[in-house]
């Protein structure tokens, strides 16, 4: 999930020549970041095999990026904890929704669906922020961004491959939906966050949140919360529970929103967004190495549809932000 919080206009100075080397750096890293999210549903279906269930992949993720990022939390934060203490609430809820049930819902979809299918679904996250303001502030949407909103529904018939010959659980569509409110929740929540709060404390403190509330879950029962030591197969070659649990949390997790973080101060969080659609990509195209899974033609066409139809509403976005500037 490559949604990192960043300025909204990159802080590069100095002639047209830096500039542009500065963008073309960002958008390396940019892309960098989207390959490292695509690939954590590869590495979850990994656990899954050896034995994990979703629950205890999500606690273990989370609790070992809380504790690679903890360090650079705290000196980020020296001389500014104020800001932990008047950001309380954001961070607890960033934890809960935007990372904890947004990765868990993820995960369970992988268990039940391919990996590609489960991201496009979660990607719907845009087209539900469009349909909150239009029905929570009567914030009447423009017709570009209607069209992209009917062509990503559109799109999500297709991937869904209702009359065609694949099989879609209904269970793990469901759960890709939830993980679609979860990321919505998390743009929300990342739009009022204080801007003098550093990035890496929100991602920090929203991982140890999130991983406590997974050990909540699993210690009342309500999930199944099983570790194992077993061994998943990724590429062909087996593959050992502690590789996959390393690659999760050191590529897919403190990799990806680190370097997404640079990424959006290079870029700006606008472009730096656009390009974390390529994570969609990334994601069907480390499931077919790693996994041989690749969607249908109907559903790569409706995932085509879905990203385009993100695409057009966040162009009638940033279409929007500029006439008000």
């Amino acid at each position: 999930m490559n949604q990192p919080t960043g300025s909204e206009v990159p802080v590069g100075t100095g002639g047209p020549s830096v500039r542009s080397a500065s963008q073309a750096k960002g958008i390396w890293i940019a892309l960098a970041s989207s390959a490292a999210f695509g690939i954590s549903g590869s590495f979850a279906r990994g656990l899954f095999e050896a034995g994990w269930s979703p629950t205890a992949a999500v606690a273990a993720r989370m609790a070992g990026a809380a504790l690679v990022l903890a360090i650079p939390a705290v000196l980020a934060m020296r001389g500014r904890w104020i800001l932990v203490r008047t950001n309380w609430l954001s961070i607890l809820l960033f934890g809960l929704f935007g990372v904890g049930a947004c990765q868990l819902c993820y995960f369970l979809a992988v268990q039940r669906l391919d990996v590609g299918v489960a991201l496009l679904l979660e990607y719907l996250a845009p087209v539900l922020i469009v349909l909150v303001l239009w029905v929570r502030h009567q914030k009447r949407p423009s017709v570009a961004t209607i069209v992209g909103t009917l062509l990503s529904l559109l799109g999500l018939v297709a991937v869904l491959d209702l009359t065609g010959t694949s099989k879609v659980d209904p269970i793990g569509v469901l759960w890709g939906l939830g993980a679609a409110v979860g990321l919505t929740v998390y743009f929300f929540i990342s739009a009022k966050v204080d801007g003098a709060l550093p990035p890496i404390m929100l991602s920090a403190g929203g991982m140890a949140v999130g991983a406590l509330t997974m050990l909540l879950v699993g210690g009342l029962g309500i999930l199944p919360f099983t570790f194992a030591t077993g061994t998943g197969s990724m590429a062909g070659f087996q593959t050992p529970w502690w590789l996959a649990l390393a690659g999760l949390i050191l590529i897919a997790t403190v990799f990806s929103y680190t370097t997404g973080v640079m990424a959006a101060r290079e870029l700006g969080s606008k472009v730096a967004s656009f390009i974390s659609l390529t994570e969609v990509l990334f994601a069907v195209l480390w499931a077919w190495i790693l996994l041989a899974e690749l969607p249908g033609l109907v559903q790569l066409f409706g995932g085509l549809l879905i990203v385009a139809g993100v695409v057009l509403v966040r162009v009638d976005e940033l279409r929007a932000v500029r006439k008000e500037r």
